[in-house]
């Protein structure tokens, strides 16, 4: 549900969210409709908190199954400015806002898992590397968000590492708020270089490119004349290339599924951050019952050192090749990511 925390607002009112009436709405929503049947929902709330988040999603209040909640979109945004105004992203800042959301909703609500969506741009483009590490690191966020609590979104090319399409003029753009913002920030002085490169790391128009099918013209996306160019690596990018490739990103993708089907510690596990860790190390447990599940990211391009708990665990899927499970002090390489499963007692 497209901006649902708006549906209480006063027009009147310079401040259009979280209304008096938002909630009202929403339970007389679910009782008249999607309630009255097994239906999941999801809202769109740019502002939520942990504490709203429950407000929306604790079944006791019969309103929507989860949200999706921005605060991690928001990392690599200079404080009190806009999403053009951009600063590198801190992945202790990113372990720390994620981890929240994982251990703050207890069973008063529930989580949505993402990265991208049609207004954000690719995470490999925004986070990773989309050339030498395209695959590693497209992978590596793969494994760290759909190993955790809640419900995964994959958007439309994320399962082959699609990537962002940089322009070089704006004739080249058609989001209307990407050509606003152009000509406004040009007549403040702004230089021309500077505000194509914010656009070209957060435009809108980055998700919006055609599906990349395969090496045809225009990707195999029409025949006829499309809204936005197609990304030039389409020949390379391509859902058949993927399929056809057993080590591609889209089966990373098929397995992360396949392993929320079979094991449950994924799906209600307890979430449990390692904070004995390099900064640009992201590692967790999840635990459930009897079993325990370490999964660690390398976010960086290079190497990280650090030294894996003790115990006895077997591997359970990793983006590198993988010979023997490691122990003791190792060297994460770049973007490397792996699960590991604790071996039973």
């Amino acid at each position: 549900m497209d901006v649902i925390d708006t549906i209480g607002k006063l027009p009147d009112q310079e401040i259009t969210s979280n209304g008096p009436k938002l909630h009202e709405y929403l339970q007389e929503m679910n009782q008249a409709t999607f309630g009255t049947k097994d239906l999941m929902t999801v809202g769109e709330t740019w502002g939520a908190t942990t504490e709203i988040a429950k407000l929306y999603s604790d079944p006791k209040r019969n309103e929507l199954s989860m949200i999706f909640q921005f605060e991690h979109i928001g990392l690599d945004q200079q404080s009190g400015k806009d999403k053009w105004d951009l600063k590198p992203l801190s992945i202790p800042e990113l372990k720390q806002v994620l981890s929240k959301w994982q251990t703050s909703l207890g069973d008063d609500g529930w989580n949505s898992l993402f990265w991208n969506n049609h207004d954000l741009p690719r995470i490999i483009s925004r986070w990773g590397n989309d050339q030498t590490y395209r695959e590693e690191s497209g992978k590596m966020f793969a494994i760290l968000l759909h190993m955790m609590k809640g419900t995964p979104y994959i958007y439309q090319g994320e399962e082959i590492g699609m990537t962002n399409y940089p322009i070089s003029e704006i004739a080249q753009a058609q989001d209307i708020e990407t050509i606003n913002m152009y000509y406004e920030r040009l007549s403040l002085g702004y230089a021309k270089e500077d505000i194509l490169r914010s656009i070209n790391a957060k435009g809108r128009d980055n998700a919006r490119t055609p599906m990349q099918w395969d090496r045809s013209p225009n990707a195999g996306f029409t025949k006829g004349i499309p809204w936005l160019h197609v990304n030039p690596n389409y020949k390379e990018i391509n859902v058949q290339s993927a399929l056809a490739d057993k080590h591609s990103i889209f089966y990373t993708y098929k397995k992360l599924i396949e392993l929320r089907k079979q094991h449950e510690i994924i799906v209600w596990g307890e979430y449990q951050l390692i904070t004995e860790t390099p900064d640009d190390v992201f590692a967790y447990y999840r635990l459930y019952k009897e079993e325990k599940w370490l999964i660690v990211c390398n976010i960086s391009e290079k190497t990280n050192q650090m030294t894996l708990p003790s115990g006895d665990f077997s591997l359970v899927m990793s983006n590198y090749p993988q010979e023997e499970t490691s122990k003791g002090k190792i060297t994460l390489r770049p973007y490397e990511a792996f699960v590991l499963k604790r071996m039973e007692q």
